[in-house]
């Protein structure tokens, strides 16, 4: 396909050839090449009014070969689609004039409620996700003749040795060992109110009386004998409901909810939080039976530490009450750390330590999460200072059961009872 001209000869062709890129020897310009698809316009007209912006000089017209002008718009400076505009440092861009300004107002408005929609989503969602896994098992319709209901709310805390869903290896590690069934290790009750927070520990050996009470599984009625027994007998007996019953009946106190935590639970949530830092007492402590092995000072301490340290009994030179006040000491220093803005506004932190903690709690029926909330955060207060950690007043022992103070109990009970500052002091 031949792209020169038809204009041009080959003689043209080749004597020119050889002068690409070297221009014209002339002083005068060559004449116009003939194109036949280009048409010269006008000559351009001389600089005034109607002359193109900048002396752009005159553009050629081309035709499309059906006999259709086109004119690029360059001629009138209207490149591109253009309106011929012409800079000035005192005439604004007309486009940036014609483009509204951003509403700022409006922006910072949609960007709150899509923030707040979100928080409120996300909230729902993680509420009804963790109030699913709460295991309401305990009935507490079915203990009988209850004490009246005081001010503020008792709450029964207790830790099992169940060891549901362990592995003999998690038995092993943890020191747990392999009895069958399940018993209390602990036992505390938690009073909050308008006076502050009392927590008051009922060591496992005290001496209590087994009343009257309906069956949780059989529904018979089993008569009252005056039997004595350690407290967590009664547990062993016939679970929480017998429990509560039973602590209902010795210390004239209604029980409002029932949480209960074992073995691996309680190890799952420390490990959960990163741990828990406690202060070891002097002289260290060392228990082969628990697996308790740690030197005097401050020191964090792992699941399977702190389930050593709260079940250590014989490097306290075997003494309940001793260990009583080890349990309140790591439960308040617990809810210290799971109830704060790192654990609660985090949810790389929460949403473990949730599942962790909720998956493993036995709770009644009518407890829900913000009985739960209360719970965390009346005992980080205890931990704080703002409330009160005791025992249950013993005034003696009898056949190696721990017997309660019934004048300082009494006191106690009715200070609870009226919601009034606890003035009573244990051991």
């Amino acid at each position: 396909m031949n792209d020169w001209p038809e204009a041009w000869s080959d003689e043209n062709r080749s004597s020119r050839g050889n002068r690409y890129g070297r221009g014209s020897a002339g002083a005068q310009p060559e004449s116009a090449r003939v194109m036949r698809q280009v048409r010269r316009g006008p000559t351009s007209p001389a600089p005034g009014p109607g002359a193109p912006p900048y002396g752009v000089p005159q553009q050629p017209t081309y035709d499309d070969g059906y006999g259709n002008g086109y004119d690029s718009g360059y001629n009138t400076g209207q490149v591109y689609g253009g309106g011929g505009f012409v800079p000035n440092d005192n005439d604004p861009d007309p486009y940036y004039q014609d483009r509204p300004r951003p509403n700022w107002r409006r922006r910072i408005k949609v960007t709150t409620i899509t923030l707040v929609t979100l928080l409120i989503v996300v909230s729902v969602g993680t509420y009804f996700w963790a109030d699913s896994k709460l295991n309401r098992d305990v009935d507490l319709s079915k203990v009988i003749d209850r004490p009246e209901a005081g001010e503020g709310t008792n709450y029964l805390i207790v830790g099992s040795d169940s060891r549901a869903g362990m592995s003999a290896d998690d038995k092993k590690r943890l020191h747990t060992g392999s009895s069958e069934g399940k018993r209390t290790d602990s036992m505390m009750i938690l009073h909050t109110g308008g006076n502050g927070s009392t927590l008051i520990s009922l060591p496992r050996d005290s001496d209590v009386e087994i009343p009257t009470f309906v069956g949780s599984e059989s529904g018979k009625t089993y008569q009252g004998t005056g039997r004595h027994v350690k407290l967590n007998a009664a547990y062993a007996e016939d679970g929480p409901e017998l429990l509560v019953r039973t602590v209902e009946y010795n210390t004239g106190l209604h029980i409002d909810h029932y949480v209960e935590i074992g073995f691996a639970g309680f190890a799952n949530i420390v490990d959960s939080v990163g741990g828990v830092e406690i202060e070891i007492p002097k002289g260290g402590m060392k228990d082969s039976k628990s697996g308790a092995d740690f030197e005097a000072g401050k020191q964090t301490l792992n699941g399977e530490q702190a389930l050593a340290f709260v079940r250590t009994r014989y490097a306290l030179a075997g003494s309940d009450l001793d260990r009583t006040k080890n349990q309140q000491k790591f439960l308040s220093a617990l809810a210290n750390q799971v109830a704060t803005p790192s654990t609660v506004l985090n949810p790389f932190k929460l949403y473990p330590t949730m599942s962790a903690g909720l998956d493993t709690l036995i709770v009644d029926k009518d407890m829900g999460l913000f009985d739960l909330a209360d719970m965390f955060w009346a005992m980080k207060s205890v931990s704080g200072g703002d409330g009160t950690s005791m025992n249950m007043p013993i005034s003696g022992s009898s056949g190696g059961n721990l017997l309660w103070d019934k004048t300082k109990m009494k006191k106690l009970v009715e200070e609870l009872k009226n919601d009034e500052k606890v003035t009573v002091t244990g051991d």
